[in-house]
């Protein structure tokens, strides 16, 4: 088939490597310009230098709204739109206007996690898989119908980046798997149940800032899902920035007010945490190692070299 890709960063990238290994024919590339934006400076694989690699034509937009990208992509005549991490809304007339329409692969489970920084989001959540979607699209962001999907476990351990890794490997194998499915005929694909469907927005500063009203195994969930390359979480201690690099649910429960640097345990020192702290029947976060507002890295028994006073959202 006759493909148009729309894509950015290395999902956009892998995908497009995908599409040129595959038995298609990639006839025209469309991607966002270079971002400053913290979430989009990291996976920042070019899709336009890999596109110029293999002779195929690049256009470089923001958003995919005017006429003359629309001639573009009448003269390039696809059979299909492939997109991958397309970050703005693409308008009706263009993801209809391939004979196929636009199948749109979203590294997450859909329904659940639509929009943006799902990984990020379902570990923090907790959730016991991840994987990649690849569904075609339609007037509701990433609500079409599935064509394929591959789920991959999250291990107790795992990071951001685990799950990066587990997820990025599988776009190849669902993008070609789920193409093949189209150029065979099949045009019935699942309906997703929107009574499952989760939306969610892009991270930003306020979304790292630990609030001790959390649960401990929430706050150390999000400690592993804000690690590197990720912004680390953070919080303030004696008015300056401490980012927190890794942390551990504590053995014992600690009673008391949420924040409060309380007690060494094992590698770490425990902080309270959890809205009813109060009761004592909380487990706390036994952070570990940490990163002071000038740069320092050290483990926490070091920074912490006495107990009592707060941790807190705000200096």
């Amino acid at each position: 088939m006759r493909v148009v890709m729309f894509g950015y960063q290395t999902w956009g990238h892998r995908t497009l490597q995908a599409l040129l290994d595959s038995e298609h024919d990639v006839v025209l590339v469309v991607t966002h310009p270079k971002s400053e934006h913290a979430y989009e400076k990291i996976w920042s694989d070019s899709v336009a230098d890999l596109a110029e690699e293999h002779g195929v034509p690049v256009v470089i937009r923001n958003r995919p709204d005017d006429e003359e990208l629309f001639a573009r992509l009448k003269e390039a005549d696809p059979d299909i739109i492939v997109a991958n991490n397309w970050r703005t809304w693409i308008p009706p007339h263009i993801y209809n206007l391939p004979r196929h329409g636009t199948l749109n692969i979203h590294d997450s489970l859909l329904p659940k996690y639509a929009g943006f920084s799902p990984l990020i989001w379902a570990l923090i959540n907790g959730e016991s898989e991840v994987g990649v979607t690849a569904h075609m699209m339609d007037e509701v962001l990433d609500a079409g119908d599935i064509v394929q999907q591959h789920a991959v476990p999250v291990g107790p351990t795992d990071t951001t980046t685990d799950l990066f890794h587990k997820t990025v490997d599988l776009i190849a194998p669902v993008t070609i798997g789920a193409l093949d499915q189209i150029a065979s005929g099949q045009a019935e694909f699942t309906k997703q149940d929107r009574s499952r469907a989760s939306f969610f927005h892009k991270r930003a500063e306020e979304d790292i800032r630990i609030d001790w009203n959390w649960p401990a195994d929430v706050l150390e969930r999000l400690v592993r899902a804000q690690s590197a390359p990720y912004p680390s979480a953070f919080t303030f201690h004696r008015g300056k920035r401490l980012e927190i690099l890794s942390a551990v649910v504590s053995e014992g429960r600690y009673g008391g007010t949420p924040g409060r640097i309380f007690y060494r345990e094992g590698e770490g020192v425990v902080i309270v945490a959890g809205a009813d702290a109060r009761t004592g029947l909380n487990h706390g976060l036994a952070i570990t190692r940490v990163r002071t507002e000038d740069g320092r890295e050290l483990p926490a028994t070091a920074y912490f070299t006495s107990m009592g006073g707060y941790l807190v959202a705000r200096p």
